[in-house]
């Protein structure tokens, strides 16, 4: 499975963003995508995650009410729509694909990895 995210960039502070992830590959055997974000000198961290099958969701209280995420089985993509951004949310955005049916906010739990989106959201 390859993962290429895209979509990232820079925005003011309430700004809007919607990062994308495409799959390709075994894509038959995902099950489960997530997005993760690193900020300088802080260690990964889990965003939101999406069931394959089901779009059942689970996200980081620090993104609850302002990020959404989605699928779209046709294109097999995965979409973090951000609204509301602080300047907090600067890192950079990676995409993640798991053969797991629950969506997690554990990294370990996904075996691919996309390259990462730099956000950078300004004061």
């Amino acid at each position: 499975v390859q993962l290429q995210a895209s979509g990232g960039g820079l925005v003011q502070a309430g700004g809007s963003l919607r990062l994308s992830c495409a799959a390709s590959g075994r894509t038959l055997s995902i099950n489960s995508m997530g997005w993760f974000r690193q900020a300088p000198g802080k260690e990964r961290e889990f965003v939101a995650s999406i069931s394959w099958s089901f779009s059942r969701t689970y996200y980081d209280d620090s993104v609850k009410g302002r990020f959404l995420i989605s699928r779209d089985h046709a294109k097999n993509t995965v979409y973090l729509q951000m609204r509301s951004l602080k300047p907090e949310d600067t890192a950079v955005y990676f995409c993640a694909a798991s053969s797991n049916l629950a969506p997690s906010s554990a990294a370990p739990m996904y075996s691919y990895w996309g390259q990462g989106t730099q956000v950078t959201v300004s004061s």
